[in-house]
């Protein structure tokens, strides 16, 4: 039987692991924007203010934390298996993300370069930040 102070650092480990898994896909996620968007990402948001560029990258990076958050209830307590998990489908909901980004850019003419481009926000980014959310919550229901 485990001590209750065994039991607590055991679950601050997980807890640990998880966050650093998570963590390291939202950094993925946004490098992966990044490459999407002409320009440095972090000086489009930071210097430029850039409300596509922020939004974008907001409900992307909102969309991988519901898919990390779905994968962590899904492991059941398995530790290597749900970091394992976490990391795939977090990695699989970067990708779907990106895929429909290109999608939405050839077949319904939402072009994300032209969007951050533009200093005032667009119509157009919020399909895409409704798009990004739309593919995390399917994602992480498929997980769940």
């Amino acid at each position: 039987m485990m001590t209750l102070l065994e039991t607590l650092a055991r679950g601050a480990g997980a807890i640990a692991a998880y966050a650093a898994v998570g963590v390291i896909l939202l950094i993925v996620g946004f490098y992966v924007i990044d490459l999407a968007i002409p320009g440095r990402l972090s000086s489009i948001i930071k210097t430029e203010r850039n409300p596509n560029a922020t939004l974008l990258t907001s409900s992307g990076l909102a969309a991988i934390g519901l898919i990390v958050a779905a994968s962590i209830w899904a492991s059941g307590g398995r530790l290597a298996e749900g970091l394992t998990a976490t990391a795939v489908f977090g990695l699989v909901g970067i990708a779907v993300q990106t895929v429909a980004m290109l999608v939405f850019d050839r077949l319904v003419g939402i072009s994300v370069r032209e969007l951050v481009k533009e200093p005032e926000l667009q119509p157009g980014t919020r399909v895409l930040a409704v798009t990004h959310l739309a593919i995390g919550v399917i994602t992480a229901v498929a997980v769940i």
